[in-house]
C-alpha cells in the first residue's frame, strides 16, 4: 500500500476510512497531492476526477443526495476552494452532508504574497454545520476536530470544512504508516416522540386539515399512512412533483388549482391546522395564500429545522414524518366534513378545462411538457432543472413509480446538470435530466466527465433565453430587457454534445417530437441529449392564458 509521507495526510485518510467516508470527489491539483495519493492509492475509496470545482461540487452532491452518504470533496489551495461555494450552500439549505476537504498552505504562508493563497478557514461559515482548521503536523486536537467534522455532516446532515495545511515536499510517499490515529465512536441519534395527545386534541376538533409536502425522498412515507389521511374527509394534501407522495384524492398541480380561486373561496378553504413536512415548497401561489389566509395551527415534521415559511408556525416535531405519523394516527379519529371533497371537485374541474386548453394551443414549452412528462420511463429517475423547467413540471401528472428530485435547497441554476449526473452515476437508474438553455449552457463544464452513464439522457428545452423572467411581472420587449434579463442568444448544444460523447437530436415541432422520442428512449448505447427548440415570443403568453383560462 501506497501512504503519503506527511503524517497530517495519513491522518486524516485513516479517520475517514474508519468512519465510512468512501466516496471522493478529487480536483486535480498540487498543494493537495498527499490527500490525492492516499485516496486514490487505496481500493477501499472510491474516487472521482472532476476538474471543475463548481461542477465537482454539486456531482458529490447527486452522489449524497442518492446513497444517503456522506461524500468528501478534496481541492487544492487557493480560489478553488471558493468553486465549491453554490453547491456547499444548496447541501446546507437541502440537508445533505457534504464534507469539503481543502489543502492549504501553512499560516506562515498566508497574505505575505505567496502564488496559490487565500484565506481559506472559515470561508463557508454563513453555510457550514462545522469548520475544522487543523495545524501541521499531527496531534488529538487535529484528529478530534477531523472527527467532529464527520459527525456533524452525517448527523446533521449538511456540509461541513476540513482545512488541511501542508508544507512541501507534497508528492513523497511511504509504505507503511506513521500514524496512529484517534477515530471517535459513531454518534447514534434517536428520536424522542414525546405526549402527543394534546395535540391529537386539537387535531380531532378541527374540520380543515392541510397537508403540504415539499421535496420529499421516494418510499419516505408508507402506503397505510397515505391511505388513511386519504381517507379523512377533513383532511386535504398537497403535494408537488418533488415530493414523491401519489394518492388520486391528493391535491397535485397546486397552481392549477390555486390560482383561479376566488377570495370568498380563499377565506372556505383557509386550513384551521396546517401540517408540513419535506424541504422547500415550489410554488409561489401556495405561500402566498398562506401567508395572507394564515392557519390557526401550523406544525413543521423535520428531525433536524422548521423554517416559518408562512409565518404561522407553532410547533416542530423534531422527527422523521413516518415515525410521527405511526404515533400520532392511532390518537385521532376521522372527522365529518366536506373539505377534502370540495378541492377533489375542483380538481376534477381543472383538469377538464387543463386538457382542452392544452389540446387548443400550439407548440411551445407547456406542450412540450405535456408531451415528454407521460413518456419518461416507469421506475426511472427524473432531475429536473430549476427556473422554468421545475414550474412547467408542477403542472403535468407523473407516474407514480418515477422518482423525482431537483435543487430547491437555494434553487439555483448553477449546478443541475452536475446534480444529474452525479446522481446517475451513484444511483444505476435509468435517468432522464429536463433543463432549460440558460441552465444548461451555466454548467456545461458538467459534461466534462468521464463517469456519465450510458442510458443518461438530457431533454433541453431551448426557447432562447431566461423565458422565465417574461412570464413575470414587469416584463417589456426592450433591448434591456433582452439583453440582461432574459439574456437572448442563439446558441445551440449540438457540438457541444459531439465533444462530449453524446448522441444528439433535435425537435421543433410536435410531430417530429413524438417520433424523435421514440428513439431517445430506446437507444442506450450512450448518453442522449435532445434539444427542442420552441418559439420565445409565444411561450409566455400561452402559460399566463393557460391560468385564465381555468376559471
Amino acid at each position: 500500500m501506497i501512504y503519503p509521507k506527511i503524517p497530517l495526510a495519513q491522518s486524516i485518510l485513516e479517520i475517514f476510512l474508519a468512519k465510512g467516508i468512501t466516496n471522493i470527489i478529487i480536483s486535480p491539483g498540487s498543494r493537495n497531492a498527499p490527500l490525492t495519493i492516499g485516496f486514490a492509492s487505496n481500493p477501499a475509496f472510491q474516487c472521482y476526477s472532476i476538474a471543475d470545482e463548481r461542477s465537482a461540487g454539486f456531482f458529490a452532491l447527486g452522489i449524497a443526495q442518492q446513497t444517503k452518504k456522506t461524500v468528501a470533496l478534496v481541492c487544492t489551495s487557493g480560489s478553488a476552494l471558493l468553486n465549491y461555494y453554490p453547491a456547499i450552500a444548496e447541501a446546507f439549505y437541502s440537508q445533505i452532508p457534504l464534507i469539503v476537504l481543502s489543502a492549504d498552505r501553512p499560516q506562515s504562508k498566508i497574505d505575505i504574497g505567496d502564488g496559490q493563497t487565500i484565506r481559506q478557514e472559515n470561508v463557508f461559515a454563513n453555510h457550514s454545520l462545522f469548520n475544522a482548521n487543523l495545524q501541521e503536523g499531527t496531534s488529538l486536537e487535529n484528529d478530534q476536530k477531523i472527527n467532529e467534522a464527520l459527525n456533524w455532516a452525517f448527523t446533521k446532515k449538511g456540509p461541513v470544512h476540513i482545512n488541511a495545511p501542508f508544507e512541501e515536499p507534497l508528492y513523497e510517499t511511504v509504505s507503511e504508516l506513521a500514524v496512529q490515529s484517534y477515530v471517535s465512536p459513531s454518534i447514534e441519534t434517536t428520536a424522542i416522540v414525546g405526549d402527543l395527545s394534546s395535540f391529537a386534541t386539537i387535531w380531532n376538533q378541527a374540520s380543515r386539515k392541510m397537508i403540504l409536502v415539499g421535496v420529499n425522498e421516494p418510499n419516505a412515507i408508507d402506503s397505510k399512512t397515505i391511505d388513511f389521511l386519504a381517507s379523512d374527509e377533513s383532511v386535504s394534501v398537497w403535494t408537488e412533483t418533488t415530493s414523491n407522495l401519489h394518492h388520486s384524492s391528493f391535491i397535485t398541480n397546486i397552481d392549477t388549482i390555486i390560482t383561479p380561486i376566488t377570495t370568498s373561496d380563499f377565506e372556505n378553504f383557509q386550513p384551521e391546522i396546517l401540517v408540513t413536512f419535506g424541504g422547500m415548497v415550489v410554488s409561489k401561489r401556495i405561500k402566498a395564500f398562506l401567508r395572507k389566509y394564515k392557519p390557526k395551527h401550523h406544525w413543521h415534521i423535520d428531525s433536524l429545522r422548521a423554517y416559518d415559511t408562512f409565518g404561522a408556525l407553532n410547533q416542530h416535531f423534531e422527527m422523521d414524518p413516518q415515525l410521527f405519523f405511526d404515533h400520532f394516527i392511532p390518537l385521532i379519529k376521522v372527522v365529518e366534513s366536506d373539505y377534502s371533497q370540495q378541492l377533489i371537485e375542483i380538481k376534477s374541474t381543472r383538469k377538464l378545462k387543463h386538457d382542452a386548453y392544452l389540446a387548443s394551443v400550439p407548440f411551445s414549452d407547456f406542450t412540450v411538457f405535456d408531451t415528454i412528462m407521460p413518456k419518461i420511463p416507469k421506475h426511472s429517475q427524473l432531475q429536473i432543472g430549476n427556473s422554468s423547467a421545475i414550474r412547467y413540471a408542477q403542472l403535468i401528472p407523473i407516474d407514480a413509480s418515477i422518482e423525482v428530485y431537483c435543487n430547491r435547497g437555494t434553487s439555483g441554476i448553477d449546478g443541475c446538470t452536475s446534480t444529474a449526473i452525479g446522481a446517475a452515476v451513484a444511483n444505476g437508474k435509468p435517468t432522464t435530466f429536463i433543463t432549460g438553455d440558460i441552465g444548461f449552457l451555466y454548467d456545461t463544464n458538467a459534461l466534462w466527465n468521464n463517469y456519465i452513464p450510458k442510458n443518461f439522457k438530457i431533454i433541453l428545452i431551448n426557447n432562447g433565453g431566461g423565458g422565465i423572467f417574461r412570464i413575470l411581472p414587469g416584463h417589456e420587449e426592450t433591448p434591456v430587457f433582452n439583453t440582461f434579463f432574459e439574456t437572448s442568444h442563439c446558441h445551440t448544444a449540438e457540438h457541444l454534445a459531439k465533444m462530449y460523447g453524446f448522441n444528439y437530436s433535435i425537435a421543433s415541432d410536435e410531430n417530429t417530437l413524438e417520433q424523435t422520442l421514440k428513439d431517445f428512449y430506446s437507444n442506450n448505447d450512450q448518453p442522449q441529449l435532445l434539444e427542442i427548440f420552441t418559439p420565445t415570443r409565444k411561450n409566455d403568453s400561452i402559460l399566463l392564458n393557460y391560468f385564465k383560462n381555468l376559471t
